[in-house]
């Protein structure tokens, strides 16, 4: 089961940019689907950007043309670039894998995944 840790998240203020990094332990993301999940209190988790084993990214209406989704693989490495960041981006952000072909799976929900981190949280203050 691979493990993962997620790093940079902070306090930033609307428009202002923040770049998270999910390192995979012991393996690479090698056949991995990833996928970057947030949470903010009282809401539902939602997935906000994916790469598939392909390398094909994915992103909800929600955050689509603000935020990039990436991978290093060889420094085992996923990447979220959040730009023009809002007041409703504000939430705990979650590295998330699952391991094989995307399909049949929808990586834009959140249940397809079967190994997660401990989160990072991101606020945007205006």
């Amino acid at each position: 089961q691979v493990q993962l840790v997620e790093s940079g998240g902070g306090s930033v203020q609307v428009g202002g940019s923040l770049r998270l990094s999910c390192v995979a332990s012991r393996h690479s993301y090698s056949n991995y689907c990833m996928g970057w999940i947030r949470q903010a209190p009282g809401k539902e988790r939602e997935a906000v950007a994916t790469i598939d084993n392909t390398g094909d990214p994915s992103y909800s209406d929600s955050v689509k043309g603000r935020f990039t989704i990436s991978l290093d693989k060889f420094a085992r490495t996923l990447y979220l670039q959040m730009n023009s960041l809002k007041p409703e981006d504000t939430a705990m952000y979650y590295c998330a894998a699952r391991g094989g072909s995307r399909y049949p799976l929808d990586l834009l929900d959140p249940t397809s995944y079967n190994a997660w981190g401990q989160g990072t949280q991101v606020t945007v203050s205006s």
